[in-house]
């Protein structure tokens, strides 16, 4: 295969990525996250459709996060013993097919089956992170990782967008379908295109030594727990917004549509430029100082979204601000734990989304409960305060944990 037919090009350090296929591995990487978000637009009409209470219909959201979790400890590792495009191709396909059976899903079971398997097969998006991570250059890692999870950002925003506008259109089945499509496009398309191997070699482990691995890591490296714990917690925030927002936006005195709703997505679109910037600040030397200003903002964030109620552009700016801060310290996060030892790179990326997981999953059901009990207000302090604690973690711990260097690390 020709670097031409690959869309790599040599470089002193070996190959490099071309811009045309790190944007498709964006395209990818969004895409298949997109299928984790798509839901919370249509939780009011997925709970009519299919008698779920407004207490419990968080957990449509929650069961794809415990999928994705799953994926993410059980899946993602492969990357690094198996040959990355097939797996990644593999997935994608399989992916397509869960889809479809939820599109097609009669009842609750078959629904939450259905989106407990798109969640484990979804963690796709991070094998290509890491592939991508594997191919660029050490000087290069965060500019790289930076693009690739703008791709994963914009897939998140335009799921809502995408998706409200989708099921007011032709109902929440042609979401889920039309994304089946889309998935069995790029598959092929990343077939044709991706190199069978990259920079990164293969462990000789076997599967289940490769998963002991995973802990070993989290045993060894503090960084890596520090970042974890704080992927945790901001997802967590992240999740308690958008699993509950469509909840006092769809019901009086607002009352706006699946479309209206979904459109507030496209707000937190300074969230992509966030992860762009903050990979080239860590290809600079600036982690700490970003993940601080981050982490500030992401609780600064939730005082605007508190007047949710009372002004859509208070809504508006808290969106923008929270998507933003998440999304620059996610990039920081995962440009620094796989600088730790890049030949482990998925387990790495791996290990620390199983904590996302875990949050995301954790802040959907507790928003959503306690959003029935008491309202929006409780949601907005609870976010506050999980945004706190991620920020008191790092101001705690930033002097103890080491930023390993980049170019060293190889």
């Amino acid at each position: 295969m020709t670097t031409e037919a690959t869309g790599l090009s040599a470089g002193t350090s070996g190959f490099k990525l071309s811009r045309g296929v790190t944007l498709l591995l964006a395209v990818a990487c969004g895409t298949a996250v997109a299928n984790v978000y798509c839901a919370q637009p249509l939780l009011v009409t997925l709970g009519r459709d299919f008698s779920i209470g407004t207490a419990t219909v968080g957990a449509v959201v929650t069961l794809t996060h415990i999928g994705y979790g799953l994926g993410l400890f059980f899946l993602v590792p492969l990357g690094d013993m198996l040959d990355r495009r097939r797996l990644i191709v593999a997935q994608l396909l399989l992916l397509a097919m869960a889809l479809t059976a939820v599109g097609t899903a009669d009842y609750a079971a078959l629904l939450l089956v259905g989106l407990t398997t798109v969640g484990l097969l979804a963690v796709v998006t991070q094998t290509l992170v890491a592939f991508a991570a594997s191919l660029a250059p050490p000087e290069e890692r965060g500019r790289v990782v930076g693009l690739v999870t703008s791709g994963v950002v914009t897939g998140i925003l335009l799921a809502r967008t995408v998706s409200g506008l989708l099921a007011d259109l032709a109902g929440w089945r042609s979401v889920y379908l039309s994304s089946a499509v889309l998935t069995s496009v790029l598959a092929l398309a990343l077939h044709r295109l991706l190199p069978s191997r990259d920079s990164a070699t293969p462990t000789a482990r076997r599967y289940g030594q490769l998963l002991r691995s995973t802990i070993t890591l989290f045993a060894r490296e503090r960084l890596l727990r520090v970042r974890a714990l704080l992927a945790m917690l901001i997802f967590a925030a992240f999740s308690a917004l958008w699993s509950s927002v469509a909840l006092p936006l769809s019901a009086p005195p607002i009352s706006l549509s699946h479309t209206e709703i979904g459109a507030f997505g496209l707000a937190g679109a300074a969230g992509a430029l966030a992860a762009t910037a903050a990979g080239r600040l860590n290809d600079r030397g600036f982690s700490q100082r970003t993940t601080g200003i981050g982490l500030a903002l992401l609780t600064v964030s939730w005082l605007p979204l508190a007047f949710t109620r009372h002004s859509l552009w208070a809504l508006a700016v808290g969106v923008i601000v929270l998507d933003l801060a998440v999304q620059a310290v996610h990039v920081t996060n995962q440009t620094l734990i796989y600088a730790l030892h890049p030949a482990a790179g998925s387990r790495l990326i791996g290990g620390y989304m199983v904590f996302y997981s875990i949050g995301s999953a954790s802040g959907a059901v507790a928003a959503t409960t306690l959003y029935a009990v008491a309202g929006w207000t409780a949601v907005c302090a609870l976010g506050g305060w999980i945004s706190f604690l991620a920020l008191l973690l790092w101001a705690v711990t930033r002097r103890g944990t080491p930023n390993p260097s980049i170019t060293a690390a190889d």
